[in-house]
Formats: structure tokens, C-alpha cells, sequence
């Protein structure tokens, strides 16, 4: 695995864009910021590291922040064909660059990536926190068909990007249709359909939407796995069946909190975790 620095840089000179090596030769940028012990960020599904930059800018003053982009987003590269261990190895890589072991935060799929990662890496990730996995066990919510990944590669294939992200918003996430309509005009329509071959990626590591029992429990770290009080009504069940599944886990609720968490909000959660 190599390790490079690029020369862009944040405006205060605290953060620089740099960029590794994976295992199968893909490129992986990341921002690095902050001093302290060492925290990956993991980002979910349809966004990039940019989604995380607030956090990150908070929790810098505790820690050093290792912001990433997953593969196929921003500044990183992509490698087919696709495979969840391939991600792995990406987190593997930034571990490596941060200097062999780091706390994990992952949000949405990208708490499903970051519970594979510890699984496969347990004595580099340390800690886990878990920003609602959008796992399924409430069997009244209903869940995406079953064949997702193959509908996003297969849109995406035929060019057909803004179709891919519309079928994400309205058949897995189940936003109101009123909201999916207007999406299109939005100013950030574009910068999703940039990244609509990335669903299929969040959808294989997602699967079925069914609880991954087996792999969960395997997860010894000390893991907390968070949800917010104003988000979507299964993610509580979620929550709480993943914490007591877990070996050394932990459950926490932000009140008032929706699937986009304020980074406000979960800073101090995580400060406090990773802290003590």
C-alpha cells in the first residue's frame, strides 16, 4: 500500500488532501485533520466525504480526523468489479496510513461497512460507533426489492443515472413522493447522479436488509450504536436489537435527530466514547 499527499489544503492550513493505496491498486483520498487518536470516518450511501466535513472539523479538536472517500466518490478512484471486501481493504489502507490502528465511525450503510470492517479487522479498529445501520427488523416497514443492486447497475448502465438515484430516494429510502418529483431542480441533483453507480455499492453491502446476526456478534470491540428520535421509525428496533447483539455494545438515542444527523448534535456523543 502506498501513501502519497496531494497539494490541496483547507483554508486554515489544518487539513491536506492526500491519497493511498489500496490493496487491488485503487487510489483513496482522504482528508486528514485534527491531533489526537485516530478516527475514520465511514460515509453512507449517496454522498461522499464532503458529507461528513462538519463532523470532522468538530472532532478535530480531539482527535486526528481521517475523512475518506469510499470508492467510485470525489477524489478517490474505482476499481471493478465491485466487492465489499474491497472496501474493507480501502479502510485498511487509511488504517495503515494513520499508522496501524484507529476508531471507526460509520453513518447509514456506511455503519453496515464499518461493522464488516471491525469484523474483518479486529485488532486494528479499536472502537466502533454506529450511526443508524439501516438494517431491518421491524417487519411492518417495508423493505427495498430485492434485486436493488442489479436495478441501480443496469439504469446506471444504460446511462440513465437521474432514473437510478430517483428509484434510491423513492424505493429504499421512502421519501414522499411529492419530495422525489421536485429532486430533479434541486441544485444537488447533479452531484447525486455523479455518484449513482455508487447505490449498487451500499446495496450489496446491505443485502437483504435482514440483521446479520452471525457477523454482528462476532464484533468484540467496544461499539455504540446510536439512532435519533426523529428518524425513521424502524431504525429504532435496529438500534437496539444490533447493541444486544453485541459482545461489548452500547445504545444511545439523540432526541429531535433525523436520519441527516446534526453534527452538532453526535459530536459530543462520539468525543465521550472515543474519549474514555
Amino acid at each position: 500500500m502506498g501513501y502519497g499527499t496531494d497539494a490541496q489544503s483547507t483554508r486554515n492550513g489544518e487539513s491536506s488532501l492526500k491519497k493511498v493505496i489500496s490493496k487491488d491498486g485503487t487510489s483513496v483520498a482522504f482528508d486528514q485533520l485534527g491531533k489526537g487518536p485516530v478516527v475514520i470516518l465511514v460515509c453512507g450511501g449517496s454522498v461522499d466525504r464532503t458529507s461528513n466535513t462538519p463532523l470532522a472539523a468538530l472532532l478535530a479538536g480531539h482527535f486526528t480526523v481521517f475523512n475518506y472517500d469510499r470508492r467510485g466518490r470525489g477524489d478517490s478512484g474505482d476499481t471493478p468489479p465491485y466487492a465489499v471486501e474491497r472496501e474493507v481493504d480501502d479502510i485498511d489502507a487509511v488504517i495503515a496510513a494513520a499508522g496501524g490502528a484507529a476508531f471507526l465511525y460509520g453513518t447509514s450503510s456506511g455503519a453496515a461497512l464499518a461493522l464488516e470492517a471491525a469484523r474483518k479487522l479486529p485488532n486494528k479498529i479499536t472502537k466502533l460507533a454506529l450511526w443508524e445501520p439501516p438494517y431491518i427488523v421491524d417487519e411492518r416497514y417495508p423493505r427495498p426489492p430485492a434485486d436493488t443492486a442489479k436495478t441501480f447497475t443496469d439504469l446506471v448502465s444504460a446511462g440513465l443515472r437521474g432514473d437510478a438515484v430517483e428509484f434510491f430516494m423513492a424505493k429504499v429510502v421512502g421519501l414522499p413522493p411529492e419530495f422525489v418529483a421536485e429532486a430533479r431542480k434541486a441544485p444537488w441533483w447533479r452531484a447525486q447522479e455523479a455518484i449513482a453507480h455508487t447505490l449498487a455499492y451500499d446495496a450489496t453491502i446491505m443485502g437483504d436488509y435482514s440483521l446479520p446476526m452471525k457477523q454482528i456478534a462476532a464484533v468484540e470491540i467496544p461499539t455504540i450504536v446510536i439512532d435519533g428520535g426523529a428518524s425513521f421509525t424502524f431504525m429504532r428496533a435496529t438500534a437496539d436489537a444490533i447493541a444486544k447483539i453485541l459482545p461489548n455494545g452500547q445504545r444511545r438515542t439523540l432526541e429531535g435527530q433525523p436520519h441527516n444527523v446534526v453534527p452538532e448534535a453526535i459530536a459530543p456523543v462520539l468525543n465521550e466514547f472515543f474519549s474514555r
